[in-house]
């Protein structure tokens, strides 16, 4: 895959996926209002904003791993969901194939190996044989330094290998849209940096990515644009430098101020 610059999306690029009117509710608690999101293809682009402002439920949204309660999903053109009817199962199915999630928590599963849980998806899911599955998952695990760790089981790797074992899981689905879920904020403070430095990585070869973090030094480093949810809606949105040392709108400068300093 060719690098792109991740600071600059092209404008002129094909829009990989554009979601309007996203809207999802549990019950009385709106969680979701109104969403719309356009990313084109290479693009990285940094979801921020308190807990509970809805950027979890945005992904599992667009991961399928929620059905969201109207709004439209199209990817590249070529497929387009529309929650505002009953979704056929098949195109539930053919939108949940098109991403990948990497979840805050790992979610690897404990009973089987670091490389059972790797080729898993792309065997059950993508009924790829398992020798190439295998041939796959060896050659990024080796990638990121874990192939040492190919038969041990999720209870024995530290937290930030258990989260690069998360991201090796969603490459080998060969996704057109990586999802990250607070990807560091589960690990100690000295495991960040591998994770990041395998994201950053990404990026630079040309992944599209949306990722939501709190790191926002990463966010300006990595994304080309940012954009900050609060409420289940996008207050602002932007380039990385505007959004987040010269945001426009009185709720973004709140939630910086709070996060760069906490007491």
């Amino acid at each position: 895959m060719s690098p792109t610059d991740s600071h600059a999306p092209d404008s002129h690029s094909p829009a990989l996926l554009t979601v309007r009117g996203l809207q999802k509710s549990f019950g009385d608690n709106h969680v979701l209002g109104s969403i719309d999101v356009t990313l084109h293809a290479g693009q990285v682009m940094a979801l921020i904003g308190p807990s509970g402002s809805g950027k979890t439920t945005l992904l599992r949204c667009l991961n399928g791993l929620e059905i969201a309660d109207g709004g439209t999903v199209d990817v590249a053109g070529e497929l387009r969901v529309d929650f505002g009817a009953p979704v056929a199962k098949k195109n539930l199915s053919a939108l949940r194939d098109q991403s990948a999630m990497v979840f805050q928590h790992y979610n690897l599963f404990p009973h089987k190996t670091v490389l059972e849980n790797v080729i898993e998806g792309p065997v059950v899911v993508h009924k790829r044989s398992r020798a190439d599955a295998t041939a796959d998952a060896l050659a990024l695990l080796d990638r990121v330094g874990l192939t040492e760790k190919k038969d041990a089981y999720p209870f024995e790797l530290s937290g930030g290998q258990q989260q690069r074992v998360g991201i090796v899981r969603a490459l080998a689905l060969k996704p057109r849209l990586l999802l990250f879920d607070e990807p560091t904020s589960a690990l100690d403070p000295e495991l960040v940096g591998d994770v990041l430095s395998l994201i950053k990585e990404l990026a630079r070869e040309g992944w599209s990515m949306i990722i939501a973090t709190h790191e926002l030094e990463f966010a300006r480093e990595v994304a080309g644009e940012v954009a900050f949810v609060d409420g289940g809606v996008i207050v602002e949105r932007g380039d990385p430098e505007q959004v987040l040392r010269h945001p426009r709108q009185e709720r973004t400068r709140r939630f910086l101020h709070r996060l760069l300093f906490p007491f």
